[in-house]
Formats: C-alpha cells, structure tokens, sequence
C-alpha cells in the first residue's frame, strides 16, 4: 500500500523529542496478518505435513491467533515507521518507543480494524544565539614563571640520580627506604588486598603511601620490625577500604639517599640534546614560554567560548547526552588503558555506572559549546572551502609519511581538517566581534596595589580593531 495512505500527527515534546501520531487503514493490517500466517505457514514444521506444505488451518490451530498476529503487528511497525519517516522528513536520533507499549498494542490489536499508533524519537535539536557579537569575556593573564625552569631542572637531576647506601642511622624524610609490610584491617582483622609487599623501594616522601605508612617509617633503623597503625582516606579508590583503620607489619631491609649530579655542562648532555647548562636553561625557558602562550590562547577561546553558550538556546536531547557520556567513558579507559592499566578488570559494571553518573554534567557542557559554535558557523555563514581543505590536506600528509602511519581514512582525515579549520575561524570571529578583557592574576593584585596603574587590559571588538588581544 502506498505511504501517503497514513495520517500523520506530529507534535513537540520538551527536550527536543517528537511524539507521532500514526493512523494504519485495516486493509494494511490485514495485509500484514496474512502475510504473516503465509509466512509462518512456509516456515513451520510439523509431522505429517511436507514442509512449506501446511495448511494456514492447522498452523492457525498450532500456533494460535496471538503468535500470528504479534509476527503480523512487528513486521507492521517496522514498515509503518520507516514510510512515516520518509513521508514527513522525519530524521530521528534513536529508536523509538511506543506509547503504549507493545504488548498493550498486541492486546488491542485486530487485523480488521485502523490501528492507531504513537511513537516517541529524539530530533536533532535547532540551537539559536540570542546574541553573537558585542559580548565581554574575561581571561587571566597567565604569566611566565622563570622559577619553572629551575623546577624541571631540579626534576631531570632527581631522575638521573644516584642512590647510595646509608648506615649507621635512622630513615629520615627523602631516604629511599627498602621495605617488606603486610597489612591487614584493624576492624576485622582481614587482610588488605593489595596490602602486602616484598622488598620493594619507597622514597619517603609526604603522600607516597596511605597517612601514617611513611611517617611511621622515618625514625627506623635498617632490620628493624614494627607496627604502623594507619588510616585509609574517605576518599580512597578502592571501596572496600575507604575511611577504615589498618594495620601494616613493615621491616626496614636497606636505606639508600638520593645523590644528584652537579649543575654543570655534563649533566646537560646528559639530561637533554644540549652542550651546556647556558643552552638548556635556553631550550627549557623557549618551551615554557611556548606553553605558556598555548595555555592562554586555550583560556582566551575557553572565556569567549563560556559567554557564547549563555547566549544558546536549545533543549538536549537523551539520546545525544547519552551518547556524549559514552565517549567520555571510553575516553577514560582509554587513557588508562595507555597507562598500562587491565581496564577490563578495574572497570567493573557498577564503576561504569558511577562514571556515566558523574560524566553527565560535563556531557551536557561540552554538547552545549559544540551547538553554539554551530548555531554561530550557520548564522554567520561561516565554512571551509574545499581549496583549504586540500591544502591542509597535503600538510598532514607530508607529516604522516615522515612518521611512515599508514591505514589512514581519508575521507575521515578530511572530515577531522574541515572541523579543526571551521573551529579557527570560529574563534578568529569570534575575538574580532566581542570584546575580551585581559586582566592580571589574582596574587599579583595582591602583591603590589601600589602598581595597579601599570596593569594592562587589552581589548578586541569590532569597533576598535586597532587594539588586539595578543595572539600566542
């Protein structure tokens, strides 16, 4: 039967859901039923009759009027939504739910008489800005620290130091202590799974171990035993143990102390590519400084970004958030998966249940930036041409055939450049149509009022281009 036999309803639902209204003539459901007891007919086996062979009678009788026509009413459903959603333009994003349940419809259902159906689906939500220009972000200055150079030296030397065994005294804090321990819960006495080790190397440092464990180590003296009485944090990753008093039996085998290299040009040949001290500092004061310029044009696009999605208008629909938790989660195993983690054993059903739990916030946040930059991309008629595309197309592929990646999709490649292009210029519209306000950090307010009036605030908008928000 033709499509444009059904009757149509269409009405909206908040959070950009649809409700349709499907109204099937009886000839169709009849049609259905039949086709569904030929069916059945060609497909049942039962003694005494050839297959494909018996009687529409006897497989009526066999299998009964319900299992016929529920085979009827599936195959009806499936053909009835699918003419719906090509006869009104419908582009659902899931499956959809009946109304009134299936089994409620099957109850009601006679293959004589209109059927009446309602479907519910998710819709692509339609976001609109109230506003996209004239806007004020504020951004913090971030400032370069020359102290971080000294840090990450003072980081290299730690890890290319020598431990050198101590006697004749006590652990003390920043010793590399060799220990063997067992732990077990004071309240049952059970023990701690996990909590038990042998001679394994502690550097005994503030936090490297559960409150108490490192405290109750300094003071001891190689061969000694002892009872370190010790508390697990609420917060602890391992349920079982979070908040509970513990028990550890420790030894202390050996005691080492860190000896580090001298600041000199050997220990810069050693810890970089770099001739001498003078190059190193240089190297790591030109990278700090490039990250720090990275940093602050990602706070810039993150502050323009914040005032744009208070302009949005759209409704989230469940299907959409769902899917964005999803890709969270699995974000989240794969990165742990990098770490070496067996994220098949850590992710457990009920700790996949409290991440999509926890992940629904930021899903909602991060669909709400990607609606607006698109809301602001079609209002403003912002795209990416195809000369762009190819040309940035031929840069990514001189770099992957130096670094020799192959099995590359290419057409997924070209989709990955148009966004990141699209994003850019996005934000490059974005910083010339609204106004962001540099302001000084915090602490340095702090620190020197008396300078307030040599604080800068730099501006951009479109009606004073002349004084630009630098760009990293």
């Amino acid at each position: 039967m033709s499509a444009a036999k059904l009757k149509v309803k269409t009405s909206s639902k908040p959070n950009s859901r649809i409700a349709v209204e499907v109204e099937v003539p009886s000839d169709r459901c009849k049609n259905s039923y039949n086709e569904a007891l030929s069916k059945l007919s060609r497909s049942i086996s039962i003694p005494g009759f050839r297959k494909g062979k018996v009687p529409k009678a006897v497989v009526m009788q066999q299998l009964g009027v319900k299992r016929i026509q529920a085979s009827a009413l599936e195959s009806l459903l499936q053909k009835v939504w699918t003419e719906t959603l090509d006869q009104e333009g419908i582009e659902p994003l899931c499956e959809p739910e009946l109304e009134d349940g299936f089994e409620t419809i099957l109850e009601n259902f006679n293959p004589e008489k209109i059927l009446t159906l309602k479907f519910e689906t998710d819709i692509a939500p339609v976001p609109t800005l109230k506003k996209s220009s004239g806007l004020t972000a504020e951004v913090e200055n971030l400032i370069f620290d020359p102290k971080k150079v000294d840090e990450l030296i003072e980081q290299s030397r730690a890890q290319l130091a020598t431990k050198v065994p101590v006697s004749g005294r006590a652990a003390k804090k920043g010793d590399i202590a060799l220990v063997s321990f067992k732990g077990n819960f004071s309240d049952d006495g059970s023990e701690i799974e996990g909590g038990s080790a042998d001679s394994i190397e502690i550097e005994l440092e503030k936090g490297r171990m559960i409150p108490g464990f490192i405290e109750g180590v300094i003071g001891m003296n190689i061969n000694d035993e002892k009872i370190l009485k010790c508390e697990f944090p609420k917060d602890y990753h391992q349920e079982n143990a979070k908040g509970r008093k513990a028990e550890f039996r420790v030894s202390l085998e050996d005691l080492k102390v860190k000896e580090l290299p001298e600041l000199n040009d050997e220990f810069a040949k050693q810890a970089s590519d770099k001739e001498n001290m003078t190059d190193l500092r240089a190297d790591l004061e030109k990278r700090l400084k490039e990250d720090t310029d990275r940093q602050q044009a990602k706070k810039l696009q993150d502050s323009l970004l914040d005032v744009l999605v208070k302009e949005l208008e759209v409704e989230l629909p469940k299907s959409l958030i769902d899917q964005e938790i999803r890709i969270i989660v699995e974000q989240t195993a794969q990165n742990f998966a990098q770490q070496g983690i067996d994220v098949k054993s850590m992710f457990t059903p009920d700790l996949v249940k409290s991440l999509m739990e926890s992940s629904k916030g930021e899903a909602e946040k991060k669909l709400r930036q990607k609606l607006a930059l698109n809301a602001l991309a079609k209002a403003e008629e912002i795209k990416v041409s195809q000369k762009e595309i190819n040309s940035k197309l031929k840069e990514v592929e001189a770099e992957m055939k130096l670094s020799k990646e192959k099995n590359i999709d290419k057409d997924r490649l070209k989709e990955a450049i148009n966004d990141d292009l699209l994003q850019e210029k996005l934000f490059v519209w974005l910083e010339e149509n609204n106004t962001v306000v540099v302001k000084e950090p915090e602490k340095t307010k702090d620190q020197s009022k008396e300078k307030s009036s040599r604080k800068k605030t730099t501006k951009t908008n479109k009606e004073n281009k002349s004084s630009k928000t630098p760009k990293s």
